[in-house]
């Protein structure tokens, strides 16, 4: 609003002389010292220097240095995204051969299992069977060997109940003659 003021100032001064003559004019006619303005114009030029240079300059360098952190933290954060991603993808394909390795062991182990028993199996089956046939043996022999006792009781008795009989009317030639039917007829028994 003062600018208008001034400048209707000039313009009204400006038929008494030249425009510095009458700008000088009407500054004094307003109560203005030209000096002291050149001395503030100068001494603001100073504080916006040393503001610049101590205010201004240090703030914006902060500000850049802050920019370039945070444009590296957001770098290194879409960095370590990607590495997450490629360690999930990773782990996700060692989990599933694992799995596959774990599922194959199990089947194999399966398998070793179902033939060790199917083994075990005829392995006992073979065992039980050379018993039950050495048992037969066993039973074969002893019925032979009990027959044979019995045989040979049987033609003792006979020879002794014969003897008892016929003990005093037989001689020795008939009773060897005896014993020796006796124990044809109990062999074919």
């Amino acid at each position: 609003m003062t600018l208008p003021l001034i400048l209707a100032a000039a313009a009204k001064s400006a038929g008494s002389g030249g425009p510095i003559e009458s700008l000088a004019n009407t500054f004094e006619h307003f109560g203005v010292e030209p000096k002291l303005i050149l001395l503030q114009l100068l001494g603001f030029l100073i504080l916006a220097g040393v503001l610049y240079k101590f205010g201004i300059k240090p703030v914006v360098a902060s500000m850049e240095e802050r920019t370039q952190k945070i444009s590296a933290g957001l770098k290194h954060a879409e960095e370590m995204q990607a590495k997450l991603a490629d360690a999930q993808q990773e782990s996700a394909a060692i989990v599933k051969k694992a799995s596959q390795e774990a599922s194959r062991i199990v089947d194999d182990a399966r398998k070793s299992s179902k033939e060790y028993v199917e083994k075990q199996t005829q392995e006992a089956a073979a065992k039980a069977n050379d018993i039950l046939q050495k048992a037969q043996q066993a039973i074969e022999l002893e019925h032979k060997k009990m027959l044979a006792d019995a045989r040979g009781e049987i033609a003792r008795l006979v020879v002794a109940t014969t003897q008892r009989v016929l003990a005093k009317e037989l001689t020795d030639a008939d009773r060897a003659r005896y014993n020796e039917a006796a124990a044809r007829e109990l062999t074919g028994v």
